[in-house]
């Protein structure tokens, strides 16, 4: 049996699988995003989502107000504090999401073939019989037949917590509609999709500007994940709103393609965005179910191709109350792993799930098993042929320390960098093995005050599959001589032996730059 996508180059042994899996202080080259909330906002459990290894917390302001996330990514400082790990922040946005608006919060019950109004007089109280909207135009946009979909935060697809409605009449503002599944559904906040509709609301809402404003300036934020990105206009946009709020211009746009009209523009928002986030909840209900995983493997080509990260959504949904994931969910996540998905993003598994930590811990074992089997030499190949000849400097220096370390069979490859840009088209060609982001602070100036670069850089790689970042000590320059750059070297070379990731007599592949040349040079350590 000799397989060209999946395995290595022999078949899997049965006996590698009886195996039990190893622990390592990397427990996954792919990086794991999670949603902090109303489980998963204490000290502790942080501390434990952090350990488990998530590295990229995300806050969703669909719920919740700026203090209360404020207050979460206080504890979330105070656990990176303890534990010693890094973790970036990630603001994503409600945007033209459409909302139905429970003030009372009281549970509403749906019957099936029964009928129900949206209206758009958010002053109305929400009922089994109305239920109101924050979108007046829903009349105009829907016509009987159509399908809309109402659940809580996301859909489960679970039938008893949300619900689908065919459109029976138009009246007015109001539109009539069928129930075609019994349901409840609880809590204050429920969105409401439409299959295929043009939402006419802007992507970067008054709310969100406010909050990027505010809070997102405040914290330094790291990424901005963009939600309902339909346009690469969208994401020129908000480059432009985010580059008037001071250190925001560093700040990554994620965009995030929830439906067919971003679909439609994949090409030009990937031109555009530093990465994308494939918000398959969404997609599932805009998209026919049997196409979904056909934009999943194409959309992450494309960035694997372009050497920007690719987020995978919605992977492990029966974990929010289960403390073990469906047979399916699991092989859906070493899926994603083997397309070459960078992160797996949680959303309601860590935010309100009842096992946010074993979640992580779960996910993060199974793409660590599914890099084992990741066929390195095709993926290496085809981007190889992708970026053809002649290669920028960068890309050929990048591409031939992983050629150079595969070959030598290296435990690590360090990268020094200053921008993060030569660590990230390293990790774009996908080593086996972890790449060590050093990360050399610059120094820059306003003409008002002195600051050194460099913190951003090295979050923003916490969310690339392979790159695991440190920050050097400021005075030693990016490009230098060569008794500094020893120096700095002795620094990763001790971080990775503490971590276990280096041994004595191991093989280690340094990517530097010295004076105007780039250097690759493969290092044995001695005892």
């Amino acid at each position: 049996m000799h397989s060209t996508h999946l395995l290595l180059e022999e078949p899997i042994r049965m006996a590698s699988i009886l195996e039990p899996s190893k622990p390592s202080f990397f427990p996954a080259m792919t990086k794991i995003v999670g949603t902090l909330g109303s489980k998963s906002r204490s000290v502790e459990v942080i501390s434990a989502c952090l350990k488990a290894g998530m590295s990229v917390a995300r806050f969703d302001f669909s719920w919740g107000d700026v203090d209360y996330h404020q207050e979460t990514l206080e504890n979330l400082k105070a656990a990176i504090k303890s534990t010693k790990k890094f973790c970036a922040v990630m603001l994503d946005t409600v945007g033209p999401e459409l909302q139905v608006v429970n003030k009372s919060e009281k549970a509403i019950s749906l019957e099936a073939d029964t009928l129900v109004v949206l209206t758009p007089d958010q002053e109305q109280e929400a009922s089994s019989q109305l239920l109101p909207i924050n979108f007046s135009n829903l009349s105009k946009a829907v016509k009987p037949g159509d399908t809309i979909f109402i659940g809580q935060y996301l859909f489960t697809g679970s039938e008893t917590t949300s619900v689908w409605l065919e459109v029976a009449e138009l009246k007015g503002d109001d539109v009539v509609c069928k129930i075609k599944n019994t349901a409840t559904l609880t809590g204050s906040l429920f969105t409401l999709h439409i299959s295929q509709i043009r939402v006419d609301l802007p992507t970067l809402t008054e709310a969100d500007k406010s909050v990027i404003s505010t809070w997102g300036v405040r914290n330094k934020i790291d990424f901005l994940s963009l939600s309902y990105t339909r346009h690469a206009e969208d994401v020129r946009q908000a480059r432009k709103f985010l580059s008037k709020l001071g250190d925001l211009y560093q700040t990554q746009i994620f965009a995030k393609i929830e439906n067919v009209e971003g679909l439609t523009h994949f090409d030009e928002i990937l031109q555009e965005a530093d990465g994308v986030i494939l918000s398959r909840g969404n997609l599932g209900i805009d998209l026919p179910p049997e196409k979904v995983f056909l934009f999943q493997k194409a959309a992450v080509y494309k960035c694997n191709m372009a050497g920007k990260p690719a987020v995978v959504t919605r992977v492990v949904d029966s974990m929010t109350d289960n403390l073990r994931p469906t047979r399916a969910e699991a092989t859906d996540v070493a899926n994603a792993i083997l397309d070459g998905s960078d992160a797996i993003l949680l959303g309601a598994e860590t935010l309100r799930g009842l096992y946010p930590v074993e979640t992580i811990s779960i996910v993060g074992r199974i793409c660590y098993e599914a890099e084992k089997v990741f066929n390195q030499d095709l993926y290496f190949k085809k981007t190889v042929k992708y970026v053809g000849e002649p290669m920028t400097h960068l890309e050929s220096i990048a591409s031939s320390a992983v050629r150079a370390a595969i070959k030598v069979k290296a435990s690590v490859i360090i990268c020094f960098t200053s921008s993060g840009q030569a660590a990230r088209l390293i990790a774009k060609y996908r080593p086996t093995m972890p790449v060590l982001s050093v990360v050399i602070p610059r120094l820059k100036t306003n003409q008002l005050r002195w600051s050194f670069s460099g913190a951003f850089e090295a979050r923003q790689s916490l969310i690339v599959r392979g790159l695991f970042p440190m920050l050097a000590d400021p005075r030693h320059p990016a490009e230098s001589t060569s008794a500094t750059n020893e120096s700095v070297l002795k620094v990763a070379l001790d971080h990775g032996k503490a971590s276990g990731l280096i041994k004595s007599h191991d093989r280690v592949v340094v990517c530097q730059k010295v004076g105007d040349a780039s250097v690759v040079k493969i290092i044995e350590l001695e005892d």
